[in-house]
């Protein structure tokens, strides 16, 4: 009994941390376009301390070009907020 409870935390261990992998790779391939804050397509930016109206970029954007392209195909500016908040972002900046 001891053994296979153990064994049904182990494997449920490994299923949330497989689980968990494909958010870290997300995260690294944002890094590359954003050095900090997190990618947003946004519609107006008012002095680079809040944009209006923005979104997560789907697909993830892997590269600047890339992401500008996303971004504009939607008719959004591409922006690096620092903090996101129903839908706007704050203290926002070009991307690197």
């Amino acid at each position: 009994m001891k053994t296979s409870f153990t064994t049904f935390f182990v494997l449920s261990g490994l299923v949330a941390s497989s689980l968990a992998t494909p958010a870290s790779r997300i995260r690294r391939q944002a890094d590359v376009v954003c050095g900090s804050g997190t990618p947003n397509c946004c519609d107006v930016d008012v002095l680079g301390i809040a944009d209006l109206d923005c979104a997560v970029p789907s697909p993830v954007p892997t590269s600047v070009p890339d992401f500008q392209a996303i971004c504009a195909a939607k008719g959004k500016i591409d922006m690096c907020c620092t903090i996101d908040l129903l839908e706007q972002g704050l203290l926002c900046s070009s991307p690197v």
